[in-house]
């Protein structure tokens, strides 16, 4: 399999001849499509007259020509070419398609601001590994990233904060920065940033997090708010008791800012959110008491699968299908349609795909790529699960005690990128590469025959080249650099039970 060797993800089939195409300069290929590939499938075939492709559609075709980048050398990732003497590619025919149509990475930029420039970056490295959708965090307690010009505010005040916790001292106590941050997307921006990921067959899945998570939008309208304090845009973490009220008031201003998400996004599917939503303050509401009453609930989580509800049926008439965390199979009154993100664990997926709702695979036990990924000693601020690369490849999407018939309904993975302690593009990278890479070839490729050994060598014999050539500034194999490193920064360390 010379010259074929160092694909990621590693492709369905591959059948080379031994000989060679050489050119004078890279091979654009001929491009025809064809009903008998599978969807975002191709048929890439190499031979010294040219380079032919064979796609079920566009997106088959694009797929197609990262391969065919691949098969170029490294240099075809560097942003200008300083290639010099002739091309060579391997002949024989690569024939492939994805295991799944949900291959995502949720990016968060609500904690930490991702500049616009960073986040066309972030989906052409996404694009480079054939992923296909960008779960975009935009808005939290920590920040509200979108402008909706309804509601001026959000982005006024709910876009900056003062500063944020400097990792997490072992008592628990923390240290704040005392640095002022921020930023949001303008309309044209996102629109800008929606039509980027388009030409290189991304979906941007934007999330709008209700009702949990929302102080930044209680800071700039108090009016959303439980209680007559008024609040500053958090610059903390962790699960927060300020929670927005049910109101009429409320729900309709959530319509408003879905309606503005709704016109600018062309994805099919848009994230309520829905977790972490303490209900302590709804038990302390006389008008939350006033609204369980008029509904007949007995309990305040039924408020929460209520005010999930309200908006999931808004997006609904609109053509767009509600995705939450797992949280809202908890809350009930739960969309029929309405897509589950498993986070807690592998159980609530298991739960709604045995219950005929699709789900998208999150857990934070097995791709939470904010959290450590390796027990050195100078690993920056290790928070969470321990998730060495290695633990990365080994993951599989279909969860084991989901019964066969159930499996149509996970529409595949996520890897996730929380931004708490992830304050720049660079901390980005480390965290995300090359563990990313790994995570890509798990839910595009099929399990059968995977080895890790086989995937580190094309890793590090060819793929980290590509990588360097982008300018990814991913963690070492071997440890961190000394730039990488944050002394006397501790984190929040958790373990797996055994």
């Amino acid at each position: 399999m010379t010259g074929f060797e160092g694909l990621l993800p590693r492709p369905s089939s591959v059948r080379p001849t031994g000989e060679s195409l050489i050119t004078g300069a890279p091979v654009e290929p001929s491009v025809g499509f064809t009903d008998t590939l599978p969807a975002e499938g191709y048929r890439l075939t190499i031979t010294q007259d040219g380079v032919q492709v064979e796609a079920a559609d566009e997106a088959g075709a694009f797929y197609a020509s990262q391969t065919l980048r691949q098969l170029h050398g490294a240099d075809r990732f560097r942003a200008a070419s300083i290639h010099s003497g002739p091309w060579t590619l391997p002949c024989g025919t690569v024939e492939d398609a994805p295991r799944f149509g949900w291959r995502g990475v949720l990016l968060d930029v609500a904690r930490h601001f991702m500049p616009k420039y960073e986040v066309f970056r972030f989906i052409d490295q996404m694009a480079a590994h054939k992923l296909n959708v960008l779960h975009l965090h935009l808005t939290d307690d920590q920040g509200w990233r979108i402008e909706v010009p309804a509601y001026p505010r959000l982005t006024e005040v709910g876009s900056w904060r003062t500063g944020s916790w400097v990792g997490r001292q072992p008592d628990g106590t923390t240290e704040h920065d005392g640095r002022p941050h921020g930023g949001f997307y303008t309309t044209d921006d996102m629109r800008e940033l929606v039509a980027y990921a388009k030409q290189r067959h991304v979906t941007i899945v934007p999330e709008v997090d209700v009702p949990g998570h929302s102080q930044a939008a209680i800071a700039a309208y108090p009016k959303l708010g439980n209680t007559d304090e008024q609040l500053s845009v958090l610059r903390n973490w962790g699960i927060n008791p300020n929670i927005l009220n049910v109101s009429d008031f409320a729900i309709e201003f959530f319509k408003t800012v879905l309606d503005h998400v709704v016109e600018i996004f062309d994805s099919p599917v848009i994230c309520l959110g829905g977790d972490e939503v303490p209900t302590g303050q709804w038990k302390d509401s006389a008008a939350a008491a006033q609204r369980m009453a008029e509904l007949g609930f007995t309990s305040e989580v039924q408020l929460h699968g209520w005010f999930v509800s309200r908006l999931a049926a808004h997006l609904a008439e609109r053509g767009r299908r509600s995705l939450g965390w797992d949280e809202i199979l908890d809350a009930g009154d739960l969309a029929e349609d309405a897509i589950i993100a498993s986070w807690r664990g592998e159980e609530a997926g298991v739960t709604a795909a045995s219950s005929g709702h699709d789900v998208v695979m999150c857990p934070e036990q097995h791709v939470y790529l904010d959290h450590r990924q390796a027990e050195h000693p100078d690993e920056p601020i290790p928070v969470g699960y321990l998730h060495t690369l290695e633990d990365v490849y080994r993951y599989e999407p279909i969860p084991s005690a989901l019964a066969p018939e159930f499996h149509r309904h996970v529409l595949g993975a996520q890897a996730q990128v929380w931004t708490e302690h992830l304050d720049n593009p660079r901390r980005v990278d480390y965290a995300t590469f090359p563990r990313l890479a790994a995570f890509a070839e798990v839910v595009w490729s099929s399990p059968d025959g995977r080895s890790y050994r086989e995937f580190e060598a094309r890793l590090v014999n060819h793929h980290l080249a590509r990588l360097d050539a982008m300018g990814v500034e991913y963690r070492p194999l071997t440890g961190p650099h000394p730039w990488q490193t944050r002394p006397g920064v501790p984190g929040r360390i958790r373990t797996l039970p055994t």
